[in-house]
């Protein structure tokens, strides 16, 4: 029977491996592509150990196109990304507390709405959107891509009212007899207890928003202030040569605030999970 169950677990352990590198191959493939040549990219070879190491993609790409180098672009999307995730937080936090822990009249109504958002694509709303951020004045420029994220965004908001379910309403009974007002639970009762949905709203918006593609796409136009996705794409010219070997390196270099953001914040949603989001 030990030997039955060592061998399944070796088995299990072979099997889960195989997976994680199958489902890892394409990024690291990716990153083997950035020391490169195009030549060797072009022949398709799935062998991650580059023939000739090829340094000079990193210097290439990091130069950027007319003058503006790729610490602009990845300023603009830090900057960009940073704000957005911030307002998602804050925005998405307060609608949560309102909807699941304060009565008013057509709650259940701006409810149902919310959760009729999360059911329309985004491809339906981008043009009346686009629409209205021309008709304000707001094209070209950030703010589009920046203040709906201070409205609220649906997903968090269920996400974080679902959590608030298993704080106690004790507790803000007893913030009220300790004189608190309705901020006042949400800003010490409530937003403290609320830090593994915070920590998983982080991830998981930074990652999107750092991702967009389709959103500076519509609204800018100055390659200055083009975020890293838009720059990325710039290397593959269909009237050129396209440099592969540089959009690799630039690709690789954009992944790094990804990965770091989930490092740090990772041990964080871990341990939030594990206690239940509640310490006694």
């Amino acid at each position: 029977m030990k030997e039955r169950r060592l061998i399944t677990k070796i088995l299990y352990h072979i099997l889960v491996l195989a997976f994680g590198f199958i489902m890892v191959y394409p990024v690291l493939w990716m990153i083997s592509g950035s020391f490169k040549d195009n030549a060797e990219i072009l022949r398709g070879t799935l062998s991650l150990i580059p023939k000739d190491l090829k340094m000079s993609n990193y210097p290439t790409g990091f130069r950027g196109f007319g003058g503006t180098s790729f610490a602009v672009f990845f300023k603009n999307s830090m900057v960009v990304t940073t704000i957005a995730t911030f307002g998602t937080v804050i925005s998405s936090s307060l609608v949560a507390y309102s909807l699941s822990r304060i009565k008013f009249r057509g709650r259940n109504l701006w409810f149902t709405c919310m959760l009729a958002t999360m059911m329309l694509p985004g491809q339906v709303i981008m043009i009346p959107q686009y629409l209205i951020y021309y008709r304000l004045h707001l094209v070209p420029g950030y703010v589009p891509l920046i203040l709906p994220y201070f409205c609220g965004q649906a997903f968090f908001i269920y996400q974080m009212m679902q959590f608030m379910q298993g704080i106690p309403r004790e507790l803000d009974e007893a913030a009220k007899i300790d004189g608190c007002s309705k901020y006042g639970i949400y800003a010490r009762i409530i937003l403290p207890l609320l830090k593994p949905a915070i920590v998983t709203t982080v991830i998981i918006q930074f990652y999107w928003k750092w991702d967009d593609y389709m959103g500076p796409l519509l609204y800018l136009s100055r390659p200055q202030s083009y975020t890293a996705s838009i720059a990325i794409k710039l290397f593959a010219d269909s009237a050129s040569v396209t440099d592969y070997g540089a959009m690799f390196a630039m690709s690789t270099l954009s992944l790094i605030p990804v990965f770091l953001i989930f490092l740090f914040f990772n041990k964080y949603l871990v341990e939030g999970i594990g206690t239940s989001g509640l310490k006694g």
